[in-house]
């Protein structure tokens, strides 16, 4: 696909977002299964409280791809803060809007494809963005976008709290759960590459090796299978600033 029709699923001439409902079917049946599957999550804790401690009070954060608002919303939300969680799965928002009640939480189905700070649907600009595992689940070829639009989205001197876990994987079917999910990945350093020109500082990183609960994930979880044996993913977590 050329650069420009992929710039188009981000705010080009056409703004033709990208088909995919087969992801948001496969969360909505996966639904609780999925904390079930990941009960831990401690990069992610670690993380998501890093984010909170280091923002002003009462700052707004978006939280993209929040899922069932377990740990992350539900984290920021308890710290004071201001949180908007946005997925496309259904299934996963009625779960955060029944973990997180918070007065101080909104959740929306949207795409990341789809956020704007302007306009009738326009979510405004954020003092702080999580995005812990939901980048992986686009193309690479969107990724780089995805994450000008982020940098965009976040106020001057903003922070990103970016999770992805560590595999040479672009658009990979895997099996998940008892569904097929599409995901992708980078090795460390094209990581940092691709988050630097997307206009962001790297504060700092932290690496967790994790293995899930679930068998239905050990070694099927997202970014494991095709390696083919039992060893853990290992998740990257970047502190970043928008530059």
């Amino acid at each position: 696909m050329s650069e420009a029709s992929e710039f188009d699923r981000y705010g080009g001439p056409s703004a033709v977002l990208p088909d995919r409902a087969g992801q948001a079917e496969a969360f909505d049946a996966i639904g609780r299964l999925y904390d079930e599957a990941y009960p831990h999550k401690d990069g992610q804790l670690a993380a998501g409280r890093r984010l909170a401690e280091a923002l002003p009070p009462g700052s707004r954060v978006l939280d993209v791809g929040c899922g069932t608002g377990i740990p992350t919303a539900r984290q920021l939300a308890d710290a004071g803060h201001h949180v908007l969680g946005v997925d496309l799965s259904s299934g996963m928002l009625d779960l955060a809007r029944k973990n997180v009640p918070a007065h101080n939480a909104e959740f929306r189905q949207l795409d990341v494809a789809a956020l704007r700070a302007e306009g009738p649907d326009g979510v405004g600009q954020f003092d702080g963005i999580a995005a812990f595992f939901s980048l992986l689940m686009l193309p690479r070829a969107e990724i780089p976008y995805a994450l000008r639009l982020l940098h965009g989205l976040l106020r001057p001197g903003g922070l990103l709290a970016l999770s992805m876990v560590e595999a040479d994987l672009d658009d990979a079917g895997i099996p998940f759960l008892g569904h097929t999910i599409r995901v992708s990945g980078y090795l460390r350093e094209e990581l940092r590459q691709v988050v630097r020109d997307a206009g962001f500082d790297i504060i700092d990183e932290d690496t967790y090796s994790y293995a899930p609960a679930s068998t239905d994930v050990s070694p099927s979880s997202p970014l494991r299978s095709t390696r083919g044996g039992p060893d853990p993913e290992h998740q990257l977590f970047m502190h970043c600033r928008r530059g």
